[in-house]
């Protein structure tokens, strides 16, 4: 899917374009591309002109939502197609996603954006081959590619996800001739294509599912089996669990996976929010 290179939009955004026009102010800067970059405008009463184009005031906008162009007007960055999946803004600049509601990465503490960068210095990528199970908005893919892996296999199985990565500028376009094709990305269940990759073709796997209520396949012992059997010996595996329910029941989830894994093999022990594995044997 190619990425749009058009206008976002965010509510402080469209505040600071329109305190711009109440000053007078025959031109600002501003980022349209969440942070990403900064551009010159020039605002008047009807709209703005940006990269050769004018843009009308919008009505009203909603906080944690990011809006796009779609040719005819801003619209919500989000889809429904049994769930509601949009992309989110953050104070960080990269963005986050829900589902239903449901944040997806974590923005409390840190970027999401460094957040993966963090995980993927855990495993340490450079010049290897790496599997991303759920690539999201593919944070751990260009993490991968900045830090110079040599070879970044992705799976995402929502078709609504791959969209808002078309619309993020923080995620990583697969067909960038920047990247030398060393990021593949295959819109299918990783739960069901894993079973056709090669034993031990990958040096280092970064595992995101989605919570453990959603995708409990993805925390099984077969799926576990099956990531044992495409790392090579010595590999690394971060698999992200966060912490839920530990304080109304208890439950301490990474500890669980961290068992599981063991007996798939790894020697695994809790990390960051979440547990961080090697490939024994």
């Amino acid at each position: 899917m190619e990425h749009r290179s058009g206008p976002l939009l965010t509510l402080p955004l469209l505040e600071h374009l329109r305190a711009c026009r109440e000053r007078g102010d025959p031109a600002c800067t501003a980022s349209f591309d969440l942070g990403r970059t900064m551009d010159s405008v020039v605002v008047d009463a009807d709209g703005w002109a940006w990269h050769g184009r004018r843009y009308a005031w919008p009505g009203r906008i909603r906080e944690r939502t990011i809006y796009h162009h779609d040719g005819h007007g801003f619209v919500p960055a989000a889809r429904y197609s049994g769930s509601l999946i949009k992309l989110v803004p953050t104070s960080w600049g990269a963005p986050t996603f829900e589902i239903d509601g449901i944040k997806m990465l974590p923005t409390a503490q840190v970027s999401p954006f460094e957040d993966a960068r963090r995980k993927v210095a855990l495993v340490g990528v450079h010049g290897k081959h790496v599997l991303d199970t759920c690539g999201g908005l593919g944070y751990f893919a260009a993490c991968c590619l900045e830090a110079g892996a040599a070879r970044i296999r992705s799976f995402e199985k929502n078709a609504d996800v791959l969209w808002l990565r078309t619309l993020n500028p923080w995620s990583p376009d697969a067909d960038d001739a920047a990247h030398g094709g060393r990021l593949e990305l295959e819109h299918a269940d990783v739960a069901v294509a894993i079973g056709a990759l090669a034993d031990a073709s990958f040096d280092a796997i970064l595992h995101d599912p989605p919570r453990f209520g959603i995708a409990g396949e993805l925390y099984s012992q077969a799926f576990y089996d099956e990531l044992a059997r495409v790392i090579r010996r010595g590999g690394k595996l971060f698999h992200y669990t966060g912490m839920p329910n530990r304080l109304t029941s208890g439950r301490d989830l990474p500890r669980e996976v961290a068992r599981r894994l063991g007996e798939s093999g790894f020697r695994a022990e809790p990390a960051l929010d979440g547990v961080l594995a090697v490939r024994m044997r």
